[in-house]
Protein backbone atom coordinates (compact mmCIF):
# COMPACT_ATOMS: atom_id res chain seq x y z
CA UNK A 1 0.00 0.00 0.00
CA UNK A 2 1.55 3.27 -1.13
CA UNK A 3 2.10 6.36 0.98
CA UNK A 4 -1.04 8.14 -0.11
CA UNK A 5 -3.22 5.04 0.34
CA UNK A 6 -1.64 4.32 3.71
CA UNK A 7 -2.38 7.86 4.84
CA UNK A 8 -5.98 7.54 3.65
CA UNK A 9 -6.36 4.22 5.49
CA UNK A 10 -4.97 5.77 8.68
CA UNK A 11 -7.40 8.70 8.41
CA UNK A 12 -10.39 6.45 7.70
CA UNK A 13 -9.59 4.10 10.58
CA UNK A 14 -9.28 6.99 13.01
CA UNK A 15 -12.88 7.98 12.21
CA UNK A 16 -14.23 4.58 13.31
CA UNK A 17 -14.83 4.49 17.08
CA UNK A 18 -13.37 1.75 19.25
CA UNK A 19 -15.85 -0.98 20.19
CA UNK A 20 -19.24 -1.59 18.58
CA UNK A 21 -21.13 1.15 16.80
CA UNK A 22 -23.78 1.59 14.15
CA UNK A 23 -23.21 3.20 10.78
CA UNK A 24 -25.35 3.79 7.74
CA UNK A 25 -23.71 2.92 4.43
CA UNK A 26 -25.56 3.42 1.15
CA UNK A 27 -28.85 3.70 3.03
CA UNK A 28 -28.35 0.46 4.94
CA UNK A 29 -27.63 -0.04 8.63
CA UNK A 30 -24.39 -1.78 9.59
CA UNK A 31 -22.98 -2.90 12.92
CA UNK A 32 -19.28 -2.07 13.04
CA UNK A 33 -16.77 -3.35 15.57
CA UNK A 34 -13.28 -1.92 15.85
CA UNK A 35 -10.86 -3.52 18.31
CA UNK A 36 -7.27 -2.39 18.86
CA UNK A 37 -4.85 -5.08 20.01
CA UNK A 38 -1.16 -5.75 20.59
CA UNK A 39 -0.47 -2.38 22.18
CA UNK A 40 -1.94 -0.49 19.24
CA UNK A 41 -0.08 -2.48 16.57
CA UNK A 42 -3.15 -4.33 15.19
CA UNK A 43 -6.64 -3.03 14.49
CA UNK A 44 -9.42 -5.52 13.72
CA UNK A 45 -12.46 -4.27 11.86
CA UNK A 46 -15.62 -6.33 11.43
CA UNK A 47 -18.86 -5.10 9.91
CA UNK A 48 -22.19 -6.80 9.39
CA UNK A 49 -25.16 -5.42 7.52
CA UNK A 50 -27.99 -5.49 10.05
CA UNK A 51 -30.90 -7.69 9.07
CA UNK A 52 -28.83 -9.45 6.38
CA UNK A 53 -25.91 -11.84 6.05
CA UNK A 54 -23.44 -9.54 4.27
CA UNK A 55 -20.29 -8.91 6.26
CA UNK A 56 -16.70 -7.90 5.87
CA UNK A 57 -13.62 -7.95 7.99
CA UNK A 58 -10.04 -6.85 7.95
CA UNK A 59 -6.99 -6.55 10.12
CA UNK A 60 -4.71 -3.57 9.86
CA UNK A 61 -1.14 -3.93 10.99
CA UNK A 62 0.49 -0.70 12.13
CA UNK A 63 4.11 -0.87 10.97
CA UNK A 64 6.97 1.62 10.91
CA UNK A 65 6.14 2.14 7.21
CA UNK A 66 2.49 2.86 7.97
CA UNK A 67 -0.71 0.81 8.15
CA UNK A 68 -0.98 -2.43 6.15
CA UNK A 69 -4.47 -3.62 5.23
CA UNK A 70 -5.12 -7.36 5.42
CA UNK A 71 -8.76 -7.98 4.41
CA UNK A 72 -10.48 -11.22 5.41
CA UNK A 73 -12.14 -13.01 2.49
CA UNK A 74 -13.13 -9.79 0.70
CA UNK A 75 -11.20 -7.59 -1.73
CA UNK A 76 -9.25 -4.69 -0.24
CA UNK A 77 -11.19 -2.29 -2.50
CA UNK A 78 -14.45 -3.36 -0.86
CA UNK A 79 -13.03 -2.67 2.60
CA UNK A 80 -11.77 0.75 1.50
CA UNK A 81 -15.15 1.66 -0.08
CA UNK A 82 -16.88 0.64 3.14
CA UNK A 83 -14.46 2.67 5.28
CA UNK A 84 -14.93 5.76 3.08
CA UNK A 85 -18.73 5.53 3.37
CA UNK A 86 -18.71 4.75 7.10
CA UNK A 87 -16.29 7.59 7.86
CA UNK A 88 -18.74 10.05 6.23
CA UNK A 89 -21.49 8.68 8.52
CA UNK A 90 -19.38 9.11 11.66
CA UNK A 91 -18.21 12.60 10.72
CA UNK A 92 -21.73 13.83 9.84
Amino acid sequence: MGGRQAQELDTLLSSIPEGWSRAEVDGQAWGVRRVTRAGGKVISLNAERLGDTEQLGANVWITSDGPVLRPCEVPADKVMRFLRAASRWYSA
